[in-house]
């Protein structure tokens, strides 16, 4: 099974447009389709022709209740704080990130981050998706080095070790992969990755 995870588009329709020509089983949009919630509609088309494979978080640019809204008008699937299960893996997705020094829509405290994480715990065998990468990490190294990512979310993989992690967020580390323990780690980034899943192991 292929998963095809990007995020941080910002309403970049030519950059989405040769993400769905990619050939996938599933199709992750990982947050910040666009910037300041504006624009959404007209990401539509290119998200469309994937359907009923295109699943949708909101980034810190979205607020939860915009892509719900997005997502019913356009027959995709909203994934922020839901889990499917797809050849036995089980696939779930958190939006948003902690605060930032711009107070965008799609901002959580660190306590709600973990309290929604908490109701995928146990779920195994796991790929976690979230918007926000894991703090100290490098997946989260900005300007200067400096980490901007969630401690909720570093807290949650250690825990739980899911197989396979994909974040966005920070661009400055679009395209690092990484090992976190057991778990596979990688930022997305505008380009996309392809994580390639074999079949589910037994749990």
């Amino acid at each position: 099974m292929r998963i095809l995870v990007f995020s941080d588009i910002h309403g970049d329709r030519d950059a989405l447009d040769a993400l769905m020509e990619r050939e996938a089983d599933l199709y992750i949009a990982a947050g910040d389709l666009v910037s300041w919630g504006r624009g959404l509609d007209r990401m539509a088309p290119a998200l469309q022709r994937r359907v009923p494979k295109v699943w949708v978080l909101p980034g810190n640019h979205e607020h939860e209740s915009e892509i719900e809204a997005f997502c019913r008008r356009h027959r995709l699937n909203a994934l922020h704080g839901r889990h499917l299960e797809l050849d036995g893996w089980r696939i779930a997705g958190l939006g948003h990130s902690p605060p930032t020094p711009f107070n965008t829509p799609g901002e959580y405290s660190e306590e709600e981050i973990a309290e929604r994480l908490a109701h995928f715990a146990g779920l195994k065998p796991l790929v976690l998706v979230c918007h926000c990468p894991p703090l100290g990490t490098d997946l989260d190294r900005a300007h200067f080095g400096r980490h901007i990512g969630s401690q909720a979310i570093r807290d949650f993989i250690e825990r739980e070790q899911p197989a396979w992690f994909a974040c966005g967020h920070v661009h400055e580390a679009a395209g690092v992969v990484t090992q976190l323990g057991a778990t596979r780690a990688v930022n997305a980034g505008k380009n996309g990755f392809l994580i390639e899943l074999g079949p589910a192991p037994a749990v």
